[in-house]
């Protein structure tokens, strides 16, 4: 087995724990661990902490570190440069809104499994030619939401998808219904006034909520 295949069997698993990946914006490094153990406590564990704010990287640590369960990926992975920063914080994923010649070439290089995002049924092309079956489909609304996933899934067979982007409760379903979706990312977990006011129990029913999506 390549070692591309072996990441994509880790990333096909990744995927499969829950029916959403908690996508979260972490601003206070002392709201990480409460909220991830949160998520986890709800059923959601898979957590893709993005590469938004000073802290991000700090977080995925202390997750990786503190919160048994906690499955951590870092989000918004733009080159080879952050790709290493997110091995070296222990992230297990790390997720792009898209890709580039010099993301994948590290990435072929990296033993962090990589979650590239596509937009168009050229990009997805692209990175079927790359080893690639395991796709995040951003941003999944403005770019043709449920429906344009379901059109590809007769030309694109071989791939399955995590859209993200735009993604809210009440339409998780109509993508978690398709059969080229393992799962859909969503940041409706993580509400900002609720991160801010520390209030984990919120989080934890969001989480439990989400988990049931596909139940």
């Amino acid at each position: 087995m390549s070692a591309m295949d072996t990441r994509q069997q880790q990333v096909a698993r990744i995927l499969a724990i829950a029916p959403v990946i908690a996508v979260v914006v972490i601003d206070d490094i002392a709201h990480a661990v409460p909220m991830a153990r949160a998520l986890v406590a709800g059923g959601i564990r898979a957590i893709e902490v993005t590469l938004r704010t000073p802290v991000a990287l700090a977080a995925v640590g202390a997750i990786a570190a503190e919160v048994e369960g906690a499955v951590t990926g870092v989000g918004t992975v733009l080159d080879a440069a952050q790709l290493e920063s997110a091995r070296r914080a222990g992230a297990h994923f790390a997720v792009s809104p898209g890709s580039t010649p010099r993301l994948l070439d590290a990435a072929e290089q990296s033993p962090l499994p990589l979650l590239p995002g596509a937009a168009t049924a050229s990009e997805a092309m692209a990175l079927l030619e790359r080893g690639y079956r395991h796709l995040k489909f951003f941003p999944a609304v403005p770019a043709g939401g449920a429906k344009l996933l379901a059109a590809w899934a007769g030309p694109l067979p071989q791939l399955r998808f995590c859209p993200t982007g735009g993604i809210s409760a009440a339409s998780a379903g109509e993508f978690l219904a398709l059969g080229n979706v393992a799962c859909v990312g969503g940041s409706w977990l993580t509400p900002k006034d609720r991160l801010a006011a520390g209030d984990w129990q919120a989080i934890e029913q969001l989480a439990r909520a989400a988990a049931q999506l596909r139940g």
